[in-house]
């Protein structure tokens, strides 16, 4: 519901603000521009569920008496996984709806408005601008690393190779930063002297520049014969609703406002991300190895300062092993206020676990 009307409001800005773009793009900088909105949205609040420190906290203290909200918290996966889809789904009507605006920049050209022209001249190849300008190169990657990570988290590779699922997640920084940049480009530009130059004015310097009588220029543009009842073309601009431009339109590209929607989300996550990374270092302590029927082993093991509840679960990383890997596991033995020890039951499997 939130998403939906964030890209209405986006539409109506669009609309707004941006009325000589609407008459080159049309539906498809509508479409593009609440897409664009809902993408940010979700892009924002993709990240909190993933501040599972922060969550615990909230969880575990008495800052939230409501059993509801508690619940709440506990949906933070599946909060993830709705943002996930979201923008997966949205993503797919950005790009549909900027392909439309490509070859909208290129058929239908303006010479009244060079600014507002990726294209350099009519008919100009659309594949050019997808891959020589800043928003289309950067589009074409998140793109890339939108589907890598999307494959990378279905059930089949999650469960057969941890590993892929997690490192392609991590892209998501990549995807970020490709993010802030294809904001960067200044491609959609707004009109700042609407009131000096209203949309559908006549410019009378244009027209008598280009040897073009006010009549033939009414009948160009508005597609209807020029009034006969006005005997000069003064007379009819002082008593229509025609306006008379008074100087040329300029323009400024919008301000980019996706670093609003996720940068407070963004550095609350990668200051997450450090204090887990601090907290991973201390050292563990192995204190028994116990081996089980049906290649089943359980390892207890001691860690300062380290708390657990029942259900949860911790990523075991062996240096010894591999660099690179980690392997989640779910705590089978919690610590507890006399006991600090904690383990974890893995059955053999690979040369891993």
């Amino acid at each position: 519901m939130l998403s939906a009307v964030t890209g209405l409001g986006s539409i109506e800005s669009t609309v707004a603000k941006n009325l000589p773009v609407v008459s080159i793009h049309q539906l498809g900088l509508c479409l593009s521009r609440a897409s664009a909105s809902v993408l940010n949205l979700n892009c924002s609040l993709i990240l909190l569920p993933m501040c599972r420190t922060l969550l615990a906290y909230f969880r575990g203290s008495q800052k939230v008496p409501s059993r509801r909200t508690r619940r709440l918290l506990d949906k933070s996966r599946t909060f993830h996984i709705t943002c996930g889809v979201t923008i997966c789904i949205f993503s797919g009507v950005h790009v549909a709806a900027h392909l439309v605006n490509a070859l909208n920049f290129s058929v239908s050209y303006s010479e009244d408005f060079v600014e507002l022209n990726a294209a350099r001249y009519r008919n100009e190849d659309p594949r050019k601008l997808l891959f020589t300008t800043v928003p289309g190169l950067t589009g074409v990657c998140m793109v890339v690393v939108l589907f890598l990570m999307i494959t990378a988290s279905t059930y089949a590779i999650r469960v057969s190779n941890y590993d892929i699922f997690w490192y392609t997640h991590n892209l998501f920084f990549v995807f970020y930063m490709l993010l802030m940049l294809h904001v960067s480009g200044g491609l959609l530009k707004y009109q700042t002297n609407l009131d000096t130059h209203p949309p559908g004015c006549i410019n009378l310097n244009r027209t008598s520049s280009q040897n073009i009588s006010l009549p033939e220029y009414f009948s160009e543009h508005f597609h209807e014969p020029f009034p006969e009842e006005f005997s000069k073309p003064e007379e009819f601009t002082q008593n229509t609703f025609v306006k008379i431009c008074m100087e040329e339109p300029r323009f400024q590209a919008n301000f980019p406002q996706t670093w609003l929607w996720i940068s407070g989300p963004l550095c609350l996550y990668c200051a997450e991300r450090l204090y887990r990374y601090i907290r991973s270092n201390k050292p563990v302590t192995i204190i028994s190895v116990i081996s089980h029927p049906s290649d089943v082993m359980e390892i207890r093991m001691v860690k300062e300062n380290f708390k657990a509840r029942p259900g949860q679960y911790i990523i075991l990383h062996c240096p010894s092993v591999s660099a690179l890997e980690n392997h989640p596991f779910t705590l089978t033995m919690c610590p507890t206020e006399t006991k600090a020890t904690f383990g974890v039951h893995l059955k053999i499997v690979g040369d891993w676990t």
